[in-house]
């Protein structure tokens, strides 16, 4: 897991990197799409065995987490790699949160302090300030909570479906979505909605070096990541997960991200134990996978 965090910090320089050559949403699909075949090609050389029945449900999980993507990957471009890492791993709170709503499951008293530690953490991360939030403040928090929805969906998911499915569904839906979203943006205004919409840029030059890296990094970071739950905890893995950011603070200053502030630095810490509250209590261990 730790080595798994560590490619992941890379996957969003690479993505950080892209985005200076081309829009967010077609960071997006590139992203994806190099997923798409590489789960295609693991399918057909090992054929899935599953229920099924849930077809709503299974698209429901790839729009939201697409559209969490796709801010998490606006944010990468926009603000520092540390603060857009942050963001993300405030997920963890929401599951917590949607599982208590909706799959009634019970928290316990240290999961809903580390629940209140993480928007502490979130206030601090934004300013306090919560009347003058910016835009990638609200992408942030928003593209937590959409995560965390579409991580509780795997739960129920994962009843019916095989895993590999569950991500192709996500993969395919995160690479024809920015198709869509780029025909579209020749009709809206894309500076106000530039998170949402692009124009196509064609790859050339080191934009190639680029997208390689990003889908490489990426599927290894995802197969360490599914290896470690495979052998350890989730508990355990979760906690581990965390370490990302601190890989993400040295890499975005290598990349000239300016250091976090101190309010952003005791942001960071909070959100860390958060999500170690929510992740090491019993009840909620398997919602990290």
């Amino acid at each position: 897991m730790l080595f798994s965090s560590f490619l992941f910090a890379f996957t969003g320089a690479f993505a950080k990197l892209l985005s200076s050559h081309m829009s967010s949403v077609e960071v997006v699909f590139f992203r994806n799409i190099v997923g798409v075949v590489i789960i295609s090609f693991a399918i057909y050389s090992h054929p899935i065995s599953q229920i099924g029945g849930k077809p709503f449900l299974l698209f429901f999980r790839g729009l939201v987490g697409f559209m969490a993507l796709l801010m998490y990957f606006y944010n990468i471009a926009n603000i520092s790699l540390a603060e857009a890492q942050t963001f993300n791993k405030i997920s963890p709170i929401f599951t917590a949160i949607f599982t208590y709503l909706l799959l009634d499951e019970k928290l316990s008293k240290l999961a809903i302090f580390g629940v209140g530690i993480g928007f502490i953490g979130v206030l601090f991360v934004t300013g306090f300030d919560i009347w003058a939030l910016s835009k990638t403040d609200w992408l942030g928090i928003v593209s937590g909570v959409l995560a965390g929805l579409a991580y509780t969906s795997i739960r129920e998911l994962r009843k019916y479906y095989d895993n590999k499915i569950i991500v192709l569904s996500f993969m395919l839906t995160g690479a024809i979505g920015p198709i869509v979203l780029m025909v579209l943006s020749n009709y809206f205004d894309t500076d106000k909605f530039d998170w949402v919409f692009g124009s196509f840029v064609f790859p050339s030059g080191i934009s190639w070096v680029y997208i390689a890296g990003l889908g490489l990094f990426a599927t290894a970071s995802q197969y360490y990541m599914t290896k470690a739950y495979s052998l350890a905890s989730g508990g355990i893995v979760g906690t581990i997960s965390y370490s990302n950011i601190i890989f993400s603070i040295a890499i975005g200053v290598m990349l000239g991200d300016s250091w976090p502030s101190t309010f952003v630095y005791i942001g960071i810490v909070l959100v860390i134990l958060s999500g170690l509250f929510v992740t090491i209590t019993p009840k909620n261990m398997s919602k990290q996978v």
